[in-house]
């Protein structure tokens, strides 16, 4: 497939890393220096210009491209590149990243001519609403319109053994509908086969029902508490779009900012959110609130030094859970370092949802884990594929597991015994250097 990519920045960087294999892809940029790095490092062309002009696009090979994924942090410019393109190339197909909800609405009323727009704030809203759902995760996502979640938690060095811990996974205590696809030991992949076993220290990724989810969060955790009471650090787009999605979803949400503009139009826009004008650094107003009696705290305000402190401080206060928002790739390391429970980088969701346009068609979801080494792909099987027919215990080794399967609307998370049908939607996990065998074979 051939790719246009508007934006070198992060997003731009994440969605050529994982495609730039299997696709011929030309990125356009106005920065020299983000391009040369990105043609210095993969095999992809660059071209240095402005995306909106005819002139740029056409230089990029717009009228032979089948796919334009407009990314950059310039929406206008996204949105301009987008229908110029699909003025230029009556096939093209084009992916725009926005922060607008103004946009997102014209989108989904037709009144923007582009194939799917992806909000950067709507996505980490939701990717933050499915991890208060399951407390212990390290990161979480829904698929098959919410009846499977995709879980990957980190097992504590110090973990006792117990009922799923040092015990092998046949004999274990695992719970119902659920189906263990990936042990992480070090640098080390193990997809697990009944005699392995889940030791402290390791990764484990879980596919399995939302209540599984919830069991599985119980058990590494030990019994953590159910979120239901969460504190927002940062009044801005992002940290009002997520106060809305949580609110929808009955919890109970405080929203915090110093700036008296930023705390007022909060207050105005989301009655049911109680908003305060403080500073996340003031350790009375922490006090006086009672913030440590919340029970997870999420901060979004646009500088990680700030989110660091303001998390390590609200967790010295008694907070249970934080998640922060990370805009340096390089600073989830320091987070994790510095104690922060869940470090979410918006541009990486966002990345996701482009990645997906990529794939095989048949392709309805992707999400990428561990800095992209791996992929959850949602995909329906071919009737001529040559897996149909055999158990899952014969299926041949391909560096993936099948974690779930849905079959005339039932989701069934099979076991060795079980066979795959023509027409099963899979949700498979995979190595990302393996997805497009895995795509072929089935």
């Amino acid at each position: 497939m051939r790719i246009l990519v508007l934006g070198a920045g992060h997003v731009g960087r994440a969605v050529v890393d994982a495609l730039h294999t299997e696709h011929e892809i030309t990125v356009i940029d106005t920065d020299a220096v983000r391009l040369s790095a990105l043609a210095d490092r993969y095999d992809v062309r660059v071209v240095e210009g402005n995306g909106t002009t005819k002139r740029v696009m056409r230089e990029a090979g717009v009228e032979d491209a089948d796919l334009l994924m407009a990314c950059s942090p310039r929406e206008e410019a996204n949105l301009v590149s987008a229908m110029l393109a699909k003025r230029l190339c009556r096939k093209i197909k084009a992916i725009v990243r926005t922060s607008s909800v103004e946009y997102l609405e014209a989108w989904h009323e037709r009144e923007i001519d582009v194939d799917f727009m992806v909000s950067s704030e709507l996505e980490t809203a939701n990717a933050i609403s499915g991890l208060v759902g399951v407390p212990a995760a390290r990161q979480t996502d829904v698929f098959a319109d919410g009846r499977v979640q995709i879980v990957e938690f980190d097992v504590p060095a110090q973990a006792p053994s117990g009922p799923v811990i040092g015990k092998p996974l046949n004999q274990g205590d695992i719970p119902r509908e659920s189906r263990v696809v990936a042990i992480i030991r070090g640098e080390r992949l193990i997809l697990p086969r009944g005699g392995e076993s889940i030791e402290p220290g390791d990764k484990i990724v879980v596919i399995g029902s939302p209540a599984a989810a919830r069991a599985w969060s119980r058990l590494i955790a030990h019994g953590n508490q159910e979120v239901d009471d969460i504190v927002i650090f940062g009044a801005g787009r992002m940290g009002t779009t997520i106060a809305k999605v949580l609110l929808g979803r009955d919890i109970r949400v405080r929203l915090v900012d110093a700036d008296l503009e930023r705390a007022t139009e909060a207050a105005e826009d989301l009655p049911d959110a109680r908003v305060f004008q403080a500073s996340a650094f003031d350790p009375d107003f922490l006090e006086r609130e009672r913030i440590g009696s919340s029970t997870a705290a999420v901060f979004c305000m646009n500088d990680d030094a700030r989110n660091l402190y303001a998390a390590v401080l609200a967790e010295v206060h008694g907070v249970h859970l934080t998640i922060a928002l990370v805009h340096d790739p390089s600073a989830v390391k320091v987070y994790e370092r510095g104690g922060v429970d869940v470090a979410i980088n918006p541009r990486q969701v966002v990345a996701e949802e482009f990645v997906r346009f990529a794939h095989d068609p048949r392709i309805r979801q992707i999400a990428m884990l561990e800095g992209d080494r791996f992929e959850i792909l949602d995909l329906t099987v071919r009737p001529d594929s040559e897996l149909t027919g055999k158990r899952f215990d014969d299926m041949p080794q391909t560096g993936s597991v099948i974690g779930a399967v849905l079959r005339d609307d039932n989701v069934i998370f099979p076991r060795g015994s079980d066979v795959l049908q023509p027409g099963d939607r899979v949700i498979i996990f995979v190595e990302s250097r393996r997805a497009a065998l895995v795509e072929k074979v089935l």
